[in-house]
C-alpha cells in the first residue's frame, strides 16, 4: 500500500496505468475507492494518481486539530516531490476542486491542465451556513438524519427520483458510516477547512487550460457561483450539464469521462483556423 510520510503522518496514495498523468482529487465525503467506477476507461492511456486527503478515506486522521485547506495543497506538492513528476493534470471535484484551484494558483508552473467539477471560487455564505448545519447534525450521532440532510441534495431531483432503487441501496450503505464517530468528526474537520476558503483575489494566477463543468440543478455550489469562476480564470472554459446536480460525476459518468479525456489529452493548445 503506497504511502506518503508528510511531516510524520501517513497519507494514502494509488497510481495505476501509464501515460499522460492525471491527478483525481476528492470530494469532501469521497475517497480513492470512490473514482473505481471510472478506472478502467481513465487509465487506458494515462497514469491516474488517487489520493486520500487528511481525515478521507485510508490517511490520518487530524483528530483534535484545527487546519485549513493549505494543508491539502502541501500534502500535493509533497506527492509529486514523491513521484518525481515536474508537471501534472488536476481534476477536481467540489472540495477536490477547491483544493485544485488553490494548488493551480500558489503553484502554476505544476499544472498542465486543470478540471474542475462543481467547484466555486469561494466558500459563499449559503454553503457556509450547509457546512454548518451538516456540522450540527453530525452532533446527533444519528447516521439517518445526516444522511437525509447531506446526500438527497447533492443530486438532481430527477436523478433522484429515477434511480430511487440505487438511491435506497445508497442509503442502506452509508448510514453505518454515518453513523460512525470517527467519520463524522473527520467530516467536521474537512468542512471547518473549507469555511475560510477564497481563491477570487488569486484566480488570475492560474496559468494552466482550465475546463469547469457545471450542473444547473447544483444546489450547493450553484451555477451562478460556477459562473463567477469561469470568468475569472483566463483560458477557461465552462461546459454546464443540463438536469445535472452536485454529484455530476455519479449522474452522468459517460459524459464525465469523455470530458475529462477529451480536455486532458487533446494534444493542440491552439488551432490555426
Amino acid at each position: 500500500m503506497p504511502i506518503l510520510n508528510f511531516k510524520g503522518r501517513n497519507i494514502y496514495y494509488h497510481v495505476q496505468g501509464s501515460g499522460n498523468p492525471i491527478l483525481l482529487l476528492n470530494g469532501i465525503m469521497m475517497s480513492t475507492k470512490s473514482w473505481e467506477p471510472f478506472m478502467t476507461t481513465l487509465s487506458q492511456n494515462n497514469q491516474l494518481i488517487r489520493i486520500d486527503f487528511f481525515d478521507q478515506g485510508q490517511s490520518d486522521r487530524l483528530n483534535n486539530s484545527v487546519y485549513t485547506q493549505q494543508i491539502q495543497v502541501d500534502v500535493l506538492v509533497e506527492l509529486m516531490r514523491e513521484l518525481k513528476l515536474h508537471k501534472i493534470n488536476v481534476v477536481g471535484i467540489s472540495y477536490g476542486g477547491e483544493v485544485a484551484v488553490l494548488f493551480a494558483c500558489q503553484y502554476p508552473e505544476l499544472v498542465q491542465r486543470l478540471v474542475l467539477f462543481n467547484t466555486t471560487p469561494y466558500t459563499s455564505p449559503w454553503l457556509l451556513e450547509i457546512g454548518k448545519s451538516w456540522k450540527s447534525i453530525a452532533k446527533t450521532r444519528n447516521g439517518e438524519s445526516y444522511y437525509q440532510a447531506t446526500i438527497p441534495v447533492i443530486y438532481s431531483p430527477k436523478f433522484f427520483t429515477s434511480k430511487l432503487e440505487w438511491m435506497k441501496k445508497r442509503e442502506s450503505y452509508l448510514i453505518p458510516i454515518f453513523s460512525n464517530p470517527e467519520f463524522l468528526d473527520a467530516m467536521d474537520r474537512l468542512i471547518t477547512s473549507a469555511e475560510s476558503y477564497d481563491a477570487r483575489d488569486i484566480l488570475k494566477s492560474i496559468q494552466a487550460q482550465t475546463l469547469i463543468v457545471s450542473g444547473d440543478e447544483d444546489f450547493l455550489t450553484p451555477l451562478a457561483d460556477q459562473k463567477t469562476l469561469h470568468s475569472m480564470i483566463k483560458n477557461a472554459y465552462h461546459v454546464i450539464l443540463p438536469g445535472v446536480g452536485h454529484a455530476s460525476m455519479y449522474e452522468v459518468p459517460h459524459l464525465f469521462t469523455t470530458l475529462v479525456l477529451g480536455f486532458i489529452n487533446t494534444k493542440d493548445e491552439q488551432y490555426q483556423i
